[in-house]
């Protein structure tokens, strides 16, 4: 089964619909560094249809332009690309398939397939919170902003069950964005309030 990674950037307040007031000020090389590391390798993008949209609306126009993101807007149009969408019209863009009905199914048997090694989600909330739902989500990478949004979708929905996550890595970039990967785990245990008490500050002490 291929490695499926999802990669988001995130405010302090948990948006990840992202606002270019609060995002690009940040955008330095130490999180282009990172944001290539994440997309390095990926045999296959899995994209909800806003975040499809919003890919093709401006890379090929910027792979045509030859600026110095082309390169990286042909990486990204070579790139084999699946989309989650309930419409039938033309996507536009190469390398581009649709999945219409069960998702869920569509990233197991396409995770299977031979030669797909990894599965790489930009953005796409609602696909991200279905990975996670059905237990398909490896890493969850983050580029957290020191910035409260205030306002827009956040990734975590109210539901259950929760969502126990260990930390792989992170790293501070000098404009203060932190960059988390975690991956799914389980609660490192199962103790209440009064199996804990002995760990309170001043505990034990006469």
């Amino acid at each position: 089964m291929a490695t499926i990674v999802s990669t988001l950037f995130m405010s302090l307040d948990g948006v990840v619909e992202i606002d270019p007031a609060w995002h690009f000020p940040y955008f330095d090389e130490h999180m282009g560094a990172a944001v290539g590391e994440d997309y390095e390798g990926a045999d296959a993008l899995l994209l909800g249809r806003v975040t499809y949209d919003s890919f093709a609306g401006a890379w090929p126009e910027r792979e045509t332009a030859g600026g110095e993101d082309a390169t990286f807007a042909a990486q990204l149009g070579d790139t084999r690309k699946v989309v989650a969408t309930r419409g039938d019209q033309d996507l536009g863009w190469r390398n581009v398939e649709a999945v219409h009905d069960d998702l869920v199914g569509a990233v197991r048997a396409l995770g299977a397939e031979p030669g797909v090694d990894k599965i790489v989600v930009p953005g796409s909330i609602s696909i991200v919170r279905q990975l996670l739902a059905a237990g398909l989500l490896d890493e969850l990478r983050l580029l957290v902003h020191p910035v409260a949004a205030r306002k827009g979708e956040r990734l975590f929905d109210e539901g259950e069950p929760i969502y126990p996550l260990r930390l792989l890595r992170s790293e501070t970039f000098p404009t203060g964005v932190v960059r988390l990967i975690y991956a799914p785990s389980a609660l490192p245990g199962t103790q209440q309030y009064e199996d804990v008490t002995d760990n309170l500050s001043g505990a034990g002490l006469d």
